[in-house]
């Protein structure tokens, strides 16, 4: 097959890899959609709920959430349709190369390592500070040197007028991330039962958040629901609009990667027991479930207290601040507690995404053989699972949590974009093929994905975009003179 950035993987490939797939089948549909609730539910509802509310949209953060589940339910309905076709592990990745072409598939693929990468990242950063509260319960206090990055150290030092730290690292952090890497390494039936037990307890924790908190909420707190727009100073000295419309929206681009779960669903389709009718069920159950949880959640904070008093502190914790704010410090425990174990299988879904990514791509021989080595034993991508623990565990040792969350936002409104136009560019070229599950009104649907998903895109940092930008250059760099080189596609003839 020639070199052509445009060339595509064959199906008769694809039926190849499910055949030879070396995976352990283990998950049924209801096990894949608590692996995606445990990568939906977390640092949205813990952590991002309070900045978007503030920095963002205000009370009308709920619909920040209805905008950004829309966008997610276009994605999720052509993210169902490719995964009933091509139950194979690489996500959209895999989608893209045998409708696409290569080097669209490359660039997903990389947008997909950014984005799981830089996702596991954020909720490293999001625990540490859950687990700094939760023993600061318990009267146990962690020097900020150790629980900070270098940067948010110097600004913590300079608020409270200590002396600057020779060294800075989050321990924590570091910590947590070598946890859900022996995890996983262990085997996929470990992390998935892992994964269920944390789910429960995140449901019930939220449950109980809904209910409870229901009886807090002073309506004053959402008048005006939808505030006038005006400039809001950010931590990083920098001012951007918020509030009105375009608060709404830009809401909905920051917290995008809170959605990042149901992506992983069909990253996990070579673990699958029967991937052509589970996935797609999960897909979408996990996607309808966790909207309606996040849209109540959002209300019920903004409702508890108001969006301009979510500063400092609430910002890093904000439904636990919001309790404590009304008087009861008994449910902060609760709150902090579940919180604290439930972004565990936040990181888990995440890692486990990433690293079933480079083991397509490596399958494809567009990433070197080390990612694609499955230990005999385990049964997992053991040395890639390695190499990626170590790479999240320093990034997020020493990065402040901003940068991390829109980049992650960037990655996944890529990827849902493409993954729209892929489904529709095949429905059209092959309209016969067999689809076991077929998106509905799909030439309305997924131009519609197109579009609200690069808009978000355009609304979210100029820093993210910038970042995320040089890293698509560096891709393009590894492509052009290591992965067209070394593609199996130079030695496969042509259907």
């Amino acid at each position: 097959m020639e070199k052509s950035i445009w060339r595509k993987k064959p199906m008769s490939a694809y039926e190849a890899d499910i055949k030879n797939n070396q995976l352990k089948r283990v998950m049924g549909k209801w096990t894949l959609t608590a692996i995606g609730i445990g990568g939906i539910i977390g640092g949205g509802i813990f952590v991002l709920t309070g900045t978007a509310a503030h920095y963002h949209a205000g009370p009308a953060l709920a619909l920040s959430f209805v905008v950004a589940g829309i966008g997610c339910v276009f994605a999720a309905l052509c993210y169902s349709e490719f995964a009933s076709m091509l139950p194979v592990e690489g996500s959209a990745y895999a989608y893209a190369y045998g409708t696409i072409g290569e080097l669209f598939a490359w660039i997903i693929g990389w947008g997909l390592i950014l984005e799981y990468a830089m996702g596991a990242m954020t909720v490293a950063v999001s625990w540490s500070g859950y687990f700094n509260k939760l023993l600061h319960l318990f009267g146990i206090t962690i020097p900020y040197y150790l629980t900070n990055d270098p940067f948010s150290a110097a600004s913590y030092a300079a608020a409270n007028n200590l002396e600057p730290a020779a060294f800075s690292f989050n321990l924590p952090a570091f910590l947590i991330t070598w946890l859900v890497t022996w995890i996983l390494v262990k085997g996929i039936k470990e992390a998935a039962n892992t994964n269920n037990i944390i789910v429960v307890l995140k449901l019930a924790a939220i449950l109980f958040v809904i209910i409870v908190g229901a009886y807090f909420v002073n309506f004053d707190n959402w008048r005006p629901f939808i505030p006038a727009p005006e400039m809001v100073a950010h931590a990083d000295g920098t001012s951007q609009e918020a509030y009105g419309i375009r608060g709404i929206l830009s809401g909905a681009a920051a917290i995008f990667f809170a959605y990042i779960g149901f992506d992983v669903v069909s990253t996990s389709a070579g673990e699958a027991i029967n991937p052509k009718k589970d996935v797609p069920f999960a897909i979408i159950a996990s996607l309808l479930i966790c909207t309606v949880l996040y849209i109540l959640v959002s209300l019920v904070l903004t409702g508890m207290m108001n969006y301009k008093d979510i500063t400092g502190d609430a910002l890093k914790a904000p439904v636990a601040y919001a309790f404590d704010k009304v008087g009861q410090p008994w449910a902060v425990f609760i709150i902090t507690t579940a919180a604290t174990v439930g972004l565990v299988s936040v990181m888990l879904v995440m890692m486990l995404g990433q690293t079933r990514v480079f083991l397509g791509m490596a399958k494809d021989g567009l990433l070197p053989n080390f990612f694609k080595q499955i230990h005999p034993k385990l049964q997992t991508p053991w040395k890639s699972t390695i190499l990626v623990g170590l790479v999240v565990s320093l990034v997020a040792s020493f990065t402040p949590i901003g940068v991390l969350s829109d980049m992650t936002s960037f990655g996944t409104l890529f990827a849902f974009a493409m993954v729209c136009l892929a489904v529709l560019i095949l429905r059209l070229r092959e309209p016969n093929r067999e689809r076991p599950f077929k998106t509905p009104m799909l030439m309305i649907i997924a131009p519609l994905g197109i579009i609200t998903n690069f808009a978000l895109m355009y609304l979210l940092s100029g820093k993210a975009q910038l970042y995320a930008i040089v890293w698509m250059a560096l891709g393009l760099v590894v492509y052009f003179i290591y992965s067209q080189n070394k593609s199996n596609l130079n030695n496969m003839k042509e259907d």
